[in-house]
């Protein structure tokens, strides 16, 4: 069973593994959702419950068929200084419901501080960025808090000009902050690009059938294409190494130590095998208490339950 998941993960086609193995198809494809739900707690845990400084994060979206004719929208984001997979999500139309999902996702990564959100043309991020980005603050007045925008939060778009399918120009939109602010996080000799989330989004093509533009291994559910997701995303962010993370060490046998992405956002300390993402035991999340609404039982049984060890 894991060297049939590892085989999915790198792009290995279903019914090649079918074939070469004697399996049902609905056994793999059982398998394959059963890894993929494993793998979103895996990364949930692993990332976004532990918020880090991103300073450089883009986005972008997939278009995905579907059998019968279906189309998809898959919105994934990227942080390009570790190159790590933030997440994505799948919805059957590119709208803001979408945007907002992903946006969130990237707000649970992210620590405060100065941050450059670099997307495509796409006018619903620009909203999506500015409406997430903030922190409430409390003044003991009943109703909503105040919302406070993050001041060092940098917006740019990189908007594409298309003549008969192809790209005859770029713009480069700087939609909110300043010149010496997105020069202070843009890697040194770079302009607003959506270079890396492009490169990824090659990697999840390659290593997801469905996601080929002319193929036959096409998908029926968006169940089974997030669990795909998934499972993809986590061996490539624990398990995968990257040619332009690794490290040269001078005094050492090896003249390169090879980093996966989780390595260099310091997730983990060594390279994954399949072997120990897949049985990876995901710890239980703190215990909350259920809110009690109403008044409180005249017998005293608010206070006892509230002194009691958890």
């Amino acid at each position: 069973m894991l060297l049939v998941l590892a085989l999915l993960a790198y792009g290995c086609p279903l019914q090649a593994i079918v074939r070469a193995f004697g399996f049902d198809e609905r056994t793999v494809a059982r398998w394959q959702k059963t890894a993929g739900a494993h793998c979103q707690i895996v990364h949930e845990r692993l990332v976004q419950d532990q918020p880090r400084a991103l300073s450089f994060v883009q986005a972008d979206e997939l278009r995905v068929k579907l059998q019968k004719r279906l189309v998809v929208w898959m919105a994934m984001a990227m942080q390009v200084s570790t190159r790590l997979w933030l997440g994505g999500v799948v919805s059957v139309q590119r709208d803001k419901p979408l945007i907002a999902r992903l946006v969130a996702k990237v707000k649970a990564c992210a620590l405060y501080g100065a941050l450059l959100l670099v997307t495509d043309g796409l006018s619903c991020y620009v909203r999506a960025w500015q409406k997430a980005f903030r922190t409430p603050v409390w003044t003991g007045k009943p109703g909503r808090p105040l919302l406070l925008a993050w001041p060092e939060i940098v917006i740019g778009q990189v908007l594409k000009q298309y003549q008969k399918g192809r790209v005859t120009g770029v713009t480069h939109r700087l939609v909110q902050g300043t010149a010496d602010q997105l020069s202070a996080l843009l890697p040194a000799g770079q302009v607003l690009n959506t270079a890396y989330i492009e490169r990824l989004n090659a990697t999840f093509r390659q290593r997801l059938g469905s996601l080929v533009r002319r193929s036959r291994c096409l998908v029926r559910q968006t169940t089974t294409l997030e669990a795909g997701m998934y499972l993809v995303g986590c061996v490539y962010n624990l398990c995968t190494p990257h040619k332009s993370l690794r490290q040269e060490q001078p005094d050492a046998v090896r003249k390169w130590q090879e980093r996966t992405p989780a390595m260099a956002a310091g997730i983990t300390d060594h390279i994954w095998r399949a072997e120990e993402l897949l049985t990876f035991r995901v710890p239980p999340g703190p215990l909350v208490p259920p809110k009690r609404r109403g008044r409180p039982p005249k017998n005293g049984q608010t206070q006892v339950l509230a002194s009691a060890p958890t």
